[in-house]
Formats: structure tokens, C-alpha cells, sequence
């Protein structure tokens, strides 16, 4: 009776001062955002980083390569098992209330010395040189959560569970903006590459001219040989563009899971359009889209969980200690219900008192932790209101740089052919003729890499925004 109540006082006094908090944390800091964006004129709109991704892109290639890294990356798939593990190590941080329980099963035979004191009584009291123990025993220990250590456990372990899926979501968008961009660094190659042979194509038909010039004297052998020479440097282009495409080809494979080989692509870099309206929305939708920023939310938490668990490890930890089972002397008696059994319950207080500063120190560093965690959460966000500006800036000065590109392309499409009809007819030089070649062959390639250029920095908008997890 006197073991049932005094296990009973324990338990009570044990719960009665359960779980309270030692440490006070700290909430996520003021983002101190901007009203708008630099660049941006369309803050009144809705942020591109809502829209999934399968909205986002119109490109039926684009959205099938998408849809096989989801599916096949290997680091996603790396990602998909760390939440696997998190959600293990959450669901075993619920049971951080609970007692810990042993089972234990033992048989002890000793032989003291026929000489010594234990051996001489032995065998005046039960007639044996031996004695012999069996025990069957169940043992509970278990930690009352006075100062909220547990508790701050399981908050730890929810924060990080939480930060694997953002990380997931993280990794998700970076996958979806690389595979866009390789994909439209294609088309800008095979685009690239078309504009190559077209040149050399024109480059060969002025080089006919030419040598029949030479033929009848018209010209020296300079001409025929530095129209030979652009004609070599417009075909020394072309292996160029098809090692760069088969790089990427190789790129986006391995992007999408899959060994290197032939990506499709039919679609023209000229077709691809690009919104005229696009839009990030208020800069407070970072916090909503961003993984990033939800992942330096979710680190504060865990850093705020630390700091009260190292806390609580420098305060007093009662513990209750109880064990039961079967204990007899002789096999036989193992089992002899009631006679076998015992029991024993004990309650103890372990304050800590010198531990080489050791805790203290821990407290401290995990209080420092937690600053930098305030600012890393701020410069995320800086970041992120930056990579926004960015993208803005880069489609506005682009689309000029292309608008300009444009006109001088096609100026210099009429100036070749007006200077090939004059070179015909005598009125202008071999020299003209391949500068104005040379010139609209750069100008091409240069208005495809702008095109390319503002198709990246329509990814980069959506990505900046917080686009791709969904």
C-alpha cells in the first residue's frame, strides 16, 4: 500500500509543475519591404509566383521536360527522402513525453571462497556452496517536462520537417528555371546555327561571283581569297553551335533523369512570345511564394526551440524511476506467484552545478545562433526583393536592346542585298559586298542572343516571384 501511494505523490508532484517555459522566442523580425519594386509598373496586378508552372510556359516540349525531371531528377528525388526522414524524426519527437520501458531477463550463479565470511554462511544457512538468482524485471524511467525541453523538442523537429518540404519546393523551382532556360539556350542555337548555313549559303553564292570576276580579270586574287576567308569564318560557326547544342541536349537529359541524348525541339526561337504584362505582385507576396523566405521563417524556429532547450538542460531534471517483475533464488520459485514478486519506484532531482561552463557556453552560442538566424532571415528577403528588381530591369532594357537589334538587322538584310545587286553591276566592291555579309551575320546572331536573353529573364521574373513548386 505504502509503494502504490508514494509512486502516486510522485506522479502528481511531477505533473504539477510540467511544462513551463523558460525562454521567450523570438518572432519572425519586419521584413522592412518596399512599397514596390525598382522596374516595376505593375504592382496592382497578381504575382506570376501564384501560377503553376503548367500555366505559366505554353510550350507543350517545355511543359513535357518539366514534367519528367518532377518525376525523374535524381536530386528531387534526394529531396523527397529527406522529408521521409523528417517526417520520421517528427513523429518520433511526439513520443518525447513518454516513458522509456526495458524488459530484462537474468540468471546470476555465484561460488564464494568455502574461506570467506559470505561462503561460511552460506553454508551454515541454506546448506549449499552456491547460491544461484533468477530476476524477470520490467524498468520505466521517465523525465517530467518541467521547463518545456520536450516541447521544445518537438517544435525543433516540426520546423525541420517543415523546412525539408520547403526545401523540396526550392529545389523544384530552381529545376523548373534551369530546364526553361536550356531549353530556350536551344532554340537560340539551332536558331543560331539556321543563320550560320543560311550565311554560308550567301557566303558561297558571292564567292562564285567572285572567282568568275577573277576569271576574267576584274578582280585579284585578294578578293577570291578574302571572300574564301568569310566564307570559312561563317562555316566555322556552324560545329561550333552543334557542340554547344549537344551540350545542352546533354544538360537537360541528365536535368530530366534521364541518360544524354537527342532533346526535341521543333518549335522557332521567333515564336516563342513573351507576356507584354508581366508582374510580381506587392513585394509582401515574396513572403507568401518564396520558399527561401518560408525555409529563414522556419529557421528562426528552430533557433528559438535551441535556445529554450539549452536553457532548460541548465535547470533542475526530476526523474522517476520504477521496476517491477518476478525474483526467486531458486529456478523452480521462478514463478511462484505472489511469493516472486517486487517492485520499487524512486523520484530523483539532478540539478547541475559545475559542468566546466559547459551549458552555459551552449546556451549562449545557441543565443548568438539565433541572432544571425534574424539576419540571415532579412538578407533572404533583401535577396529576394533584388533578384525581383532584377528581373524587372533586364525585361525592360532587353526588350529596347532588342527593339533596336531588330531595326539594325533588318537595315542590314537591304543593305547585302543592295549591295550585292551594286556589285553586280559594278557599282560597289568585293569589300562592300562581305562587310555588309559579315555585318548582318553578327547583327542575327546577336538579335537571337537577345531573344534568348529576355526569354531568361521572363523565367527569372517567375522564379524571383516565388513561381515553379506549385
Amino acid at each position: 500500500m505504502k509503494f502504490y501511494k508514494a509512486s502516486f505523490i510522485i506522479a502528481f508532484l511531477a505533473s504539477s509543475f510540467t511544462a513551463c517555459k523558460l525562454s521567450k522566442d523570438i518572432s519572425v523580425p519586419n521584413a522592412n519591404l518596399p512599397k514596390t519594386y525598382r522596374g516595376s509598373r505593375t504592382n496592382d496586378m497578381p504575382s506570376v509566383g501564384g501560377l503553376p508552372w503548367k500555366d505559366f510556359f505554353d510550350d507543350d516540349v517545355l511543359k513535357s521536360l518539366i514534367a519528367d525531371a518532377l518525376q525523374h531528377n535524381n536530386n528531387l528525388q534526394i529531396a523527397l527522402k529527406n522529408i521521409d526522414a523528417a517526417s520520421l524524426s517528427l513523429w518520433q519527437a511526439k513520443f518525447g513525453n513518454s516513458p522509456t520501458v526495458n524488459l530484462q531477463a537474468s540468471a546470476l550463479s555465484t561460488r564464494p571462497s568455502d574461506n570467506s565470511l559470505n561462503g561460511l554462511s552460506l553454508n551454515q544457512a541454506l546448506s549449499r556452496q552456491h547460491i544461484e538468482d533468477y530476476t524477470l524485471s520490467a524498468t520505466l524511467n521517465w523525465e517530467a517536462d518541467i521547463w518545456g525541453k520536450v516541447r521544445d523538442q518537438k517544435a525543433f523537429a516540426l520546423a525541420a520537417y517543415l523546412g525539408t518540404q520547403e526545401a523540396r519546393k526550392l529545389l523544384q523551382t530552381k529545376i523548373v528555371a534551369d530546364l526553361a532556360k536550356g531549353y530556350y539556350n536551344l532554340l537560340m542555337l539551332n536558331a543560331q546555327l539556321e543563320i550560320a548555313k543560311a550565311n554560308v549559303l550567301l557566303n558561297d553564292s558571292t564567292l562564285r561571283i567572285i572567282k568568275l570576276q577573277f576569271n576574267s580579270g576584274q578582280v585579284t586574287l585578294l578578293a577570291v581569297q578574302q571572300a574564301e576567308a568569310q566564307r570559312l569564318a561563317a562555316a566555322g560557326l556552324i560545329p561550333g553551335f552543334e557542340r554547344q547544342m549537344a551540350l545542352q541536349e546533354n544538360a537537360i537529359s541528365i536535368l530530366t533523369g534521364s541518360n544524354p541524348g537527342t532533346v526535341i525541339h521543333d518549335r522557332q526561337l521567333s515564336s516563342v512570345s513573351i507576356p507584354e504584362v508581366l508582374s510580381a505582385g506587392l513585394p509582401d507576396s515574396l513572403l507568401a511564394f518564396r520558399p527561401d523566405v518560408h525555409i529563414a521563417e522556419l529557421n528562426l524556429s528552430k533557433a528559438n526551440a535551441e535556445v529554450g532547450i539549452a536553457k532548460a538542460n541548465m535547470y533542475p531534471s526530476l526523474t522517476i524511476n520504477a521496476q517491477g517483475g518476478l525474483d526467486a533464488f531458486k529456478a523452480s520459485n521462478w514463478f511462484n506467484i505472489p511469493a516472486s514478486l517486487f517492485g520499487s519506484v524512486a523520484g530523483s532531482v539532478l540539478q547541475p552545478v559545475f559542468q566546466q561552463k559547459k551549458l552555459k557556453t551552449r546556451y549562449e552560442i545557441a543565443k548568438i545562433n539565433r541572432e544571425q538566424t534574424v539576419i540571415q532571415f532579412r538578407q533572404v528577403v533583401l535577396i529576394a526583393v533584388g533578384e525581383v528588381s532584377d528581373a524587372y530591369l533586364a525585361l525592360e532594357k532587353l526588350k529596347t536592346e532588342q527593339d533596336l537589334a531588330l531595326q539594325r538587322t533588318n537595315m542590314l538584310m537591304v543593305a547585302t542585298r543592295n549591295s550585292k545587286s551594286l556589285f553586280n553591276n559594278g557599282m560597289a566592291t568585293y569589300l562592300e559586298v562581305i562587310t555588309a555579309q559579315g555585318s548582318v551575320l553578327q547583327s542575327e546572331l546577336e538579335l537571337a542572343g537577345l531573344r534568348k536573353s529576355r526569354l531568361d529573364a521572363m523565367v527569372d521574373l517567375y522564379r524571383a516571384a516565388g513561381g515553379g513548386w506549385k
